[in-house]
């Protein structure tokens, strides 16, 4: 008897330990602290000439090449949160400045000696990934010709339209990309903020692109999701020939002396990267080409538009390009990205391509805090080329290479009491890095409303950015000697 009594005990231990366990288990799920599958296997069919693609639902705790090429993909394929928008109570949102860069596009690039992807870049509503509005957008976009357009403008499609895409152009993942951003931006900033009166008109809304059919689709993409079935009269798209954004001041010598310094960082990393040039190497010697000139036709495009497609890496009749391949290339970018913030060479470009830009941002908010209603949303539709410099300028160098349809966003908000105690937010991809910029860095985020002041804001586009260059204004520095 005492011995069925001890081992009924020890049973009845045994099952609490387990439950014990279990719950214990769970509960360092939840909270990361130990790591969860982080990959989900996309089914590989051979048939279909697809790839397998990993799909991250937890993020590595190291760079790791392949989560950040899906990272940059951006598949609109999850609900997404934002931060836009968020404010203590009783502060009023003055206005909002987004630039963006344009959406997922075929290749710039091709691969020689291999076949192009075969992606369709008309707009078919119920083709994934889809948007509950494309069909409303695609119909509207019909009536463009009652819009206001720069010159320059007027030609470019406002849709994508080819069955097989041209090099550059914008695809359907693009539009959809823009079309969830704009909805977003339209329940934070339209329904909750009223940021737009009811009557709004052309004044209050401020449009820029680059000719770029890219950028001017993404643009008007994100306009209707943000302002559904906006009244085309109002809309005037105002045509930006620099990729910068530079408009009338780019005139600086230094700045395209700092870039080709940059440049030539660059090439010397790539030559110091054995690995690389041995990836390099294969990879020629399976589409049958020199290997300088694969290296010059910028495989790494191509190859992001298989990967983002789910589509096989080309092959021929000496082999295959792997995801290995692709991997390894990215890899070389994270270690490129890692230098290039030790030498301060992109740094010195950033700060002096992007300060005609952030000029004119500040420029816009003083208005509008004067009590100006010019303006009151300011959409810039760009580049990659146009993003980057700017997370670099403002001392984002942490911040992932702008991703397709990547969104930096300027708020100007008036505090409760006072109506000149003036703050900015800045948010990324809809997180707020408003206190990892290098002007408020040093302003605790815990004291007053949790904003940044627009005075230290004013204060680094103004003067303290061209501290690193001795000089207190952008002239100087644009044209100093170089020692």
């Amino acid at each position: 008897m005492h011995k069925i009594m001890v081992a009924r005990n020890r049973f009845i231990l045994l099952l609490v330990v387990g439950a014990l366990l279990a719950v214990l288990s769970l509960s360092l799920q939840f909270l990361h602290l130990i790591p969860t599958t982080p990959l989900k296997e996309v089914q590989q069919h051979a048939k279909s000439r697809r790839i397998t693609v990993p799909i991250p639902y937890t993020e590595p705790p190291v760079l790791d090449p392949i989560y950040e090429a899906y990272a940059y993909c951006n598949i609109p394929n999850r609900t997404e949160h934002s931060w836009e928008g968020h404010s203590p109570p009783d502060y009023k949102l003055l206005s909002v400045q987004v630039m963006i860069r344009h959406g997922d596009r075929y290749p710039l690039y091709s691969i020689p000696k291999t076949k192009r992807p075969a992606i369709d870049c008309t707009l078919v509503p119920n083709r994934k990934p889809s948007h509950p509005r494309l069909a409303a957008f695609i119909s509207h976009m019909s009536k463009a010709e009652r819009g206001q357009w720069d010159s320059a403008m007027s030609a470019i499609p406002r849709l994508p339209s080819h069955t097989v895409c041209e090099m550059g152009e914008l695809t359907q993942t693009g539009i959809v990309q823009h079309l969830h951003n704009g909805q977003l931006l339209h329940d934070t900033y339209i329904k909750k903020h009223k940021l737009l009166p009811n009557n709004w008109g052309s004044k209050h809304l401020y449009i820029e692109s680059t000719r770029k059919s890219r950028t001017l689709q993404s643009g008007l993409a994100l306009l209707y999701g943000l302002l559904p079935e906006f009244d085309w009269q109002k809309v005037n798209v105002r045509h930006q020939w620099s990729t910068i954004f530079c408009s009338g001041s780019c005139d600086c010598p230094m700045r395209n002396h700092y870039l080709e310094e940059e440049q030539r960082r660059q090439y010397n990393l790539r030559v110091k990267n054995t690995l690389l040039e041995q990836t390099y190497m294969e990879m020629a010697k399976i589409v049958g080409v020199p290997t300088r000139q694969l290296r010059a036709a910028n495989p790494i495009d191509s190859l992001l538009c298989h990967f983002c497609h789910n589509i096989t890496f080309p092959c021929t009749q000496n082999g295959c390009i792997s995801l290995k391949h692709f991997s390894v290339i990215k890899a070389q970018q994270l270690e490129d990205k890692k230098d290039r913030h030790e030498k301060k060479l992109y740094y010195k470009y950033s700060l002096l391509a992007t300060h005609p830009f952030l000029n004119q941002t500040i420029a816009r908010m003083q208005r509008i805090a004067q009590g100006r209603k010019d303006e009151l949303f300011a959409l810039f539709s760009a580049h990659d080329v146009t993003v980057a410099p700017l997370l670099s300028a403002l001392g984002l160098s942490e911040a992932r290479f702008p991703r397709f349809a990547a969104r930096i966003t300027f708020e100007l908000w008036k505090g409760a009491k006072d109506k000149n105690d003036l703050y900015v937010r800045i948010l990324y991809n809809g997180e707020d890095v408003t206190f990892f910029t290098s002007f408020c860095q040093t302003h605790s985020r815990h004291s007053g409303p949790g904003l940044c002041p627009f005075k230290k804001f004013l204060n680094f586009v103004r003067r303290d950015m061209f501290a690193i260059f001795n000089s207190t204004n952008y002239f100087d520095a644009c044209h100093r000697r170089i020692l």
